[in-house]
């Protein structure tokens, strides 16, 4: 992972030059480890090689970034992996798993039942070489690491900044890390999911909770990992215009969500709006050849 491939793009022109708005090419860290995975993961590894752990073991889906991020970021550093994943063991793996299979990870396969209960599932897979990590890095330990996201580039000129929310784990990190002048908003990905603010001030100092943040619920496209045919073309036009790859879970609903909002005049004229392209793009690898440009 070269955090120097990481760096900020123009893309006002996709909002007609009206908004000054820049993003956060975090995607550009790793083909496979991109984005806000390795951020997270760091210092979750780190802590795991001081204690002399041999393995790292987390939960995830059959398209989860963080799986693939884990098993090739454990190889990398030398550790073994373990990955509990959700729903039972299909005929063909997905493309995801099988990518993380050829990185070392040994998988296990838990109904979507099960699965609801992770922590039964960490409490019944306890071996004295193992580092858990939860799923998407959810915990003080991965928003620490998220944290570090602002400071690779000189952020400080930006008020908002806006990321697209699944566990809560970046923008507690976000949070954490902006400026007293600075407003963190976040695009939820996930349907009527109302816990996720509770969730996020729960990593959070009594301090931090009354920094300035906002989640926005109106972009799930149907709930997570749900799309339209309008979504689709948003992620091919964005691709067309500015080279700009989005995956339909996370970025391209964040994208989206922060053009519709500009067109409802959400933001001042003179803000300086910088997005974070938390990278990732497994789901992508679920649509059929031909459905993205890119």
């Amino acid at each position: 992972m070269n955090i120097d491939n990481i760096y900020i793009q123009d893309i006002s022109a996709l909002y007609d030059n009206i908004l000054n708005i820049n993003i956060l090419r975090a995607d550009m860290l790793d083909p496979v480890v991109s984005g806000n995975k390795w951020f997270k993961l760091q210092f979750y590894v780190r802590d795991a090689i001081a204690a002399g752990k041999t393995t790292l073991a987390t939960l995830g889906g059959p398209y989860s970034n963080h799986i693939i991020a884990t098993a090739k970021y454990g190889a990398t550093m030398g550790l073994n992996t373990v990955g509990f994943i959700r729903g039972e063991k299909p005929t063909t793996l997905s493309p995801t798993l099988t990518d993380a299979i050829q990185n070392g990870m040994t998988l296990h396969f838990v109904s979507r039942e099960d699965f609801e209960q992770t922590e039964k599932i960490i409490a019944h897979n306890q071996d004295p070489n193992w580092a858990w990590i939860p799923e998407g890095g959810y915990g003080v330990t991965g928003t620490d690491g998220a944290k570090s996201m602002l400071t690779i580039k000189d952020t400080s000129s930006y008020d908002t900044i806006i990321c697209a929310v699944g566990t809560g784990t970046m923008m507690a990190g976000l949070i954490k890390a902006a400026a007293p002048h600075q407003k963190v908003i976040g695009i939820s990905v996930l349907k009527n999911n109302v816990s996720i603010d509770a969730e996020i001030k729960a990593l959070l100092t009594a301090e931090e909770v009354n920094k300035s943040f906002e989640m926005i619920h109106d972009y799930h496209f149907g709930g997570y990992a749900k799309h339209t045919p309008a979504l689709i073309d948003f992620m091919n036009d964005c691709y067309k215009k500015m080279e700009l790859p989005l995956d339909f879970v996370y970025t391209a609903k964040l994208m989206y969500g922060v053009r519709d909002l500009a067109t409802k005049g959400k933001f001042e004229p003179s803000s300086k709006i910088l997005v974070i392209h938390s990278g990732g793009l497994q789901g992508n690898r679920s649509f059929k050849k031909g459905t993205l440009t890119f």
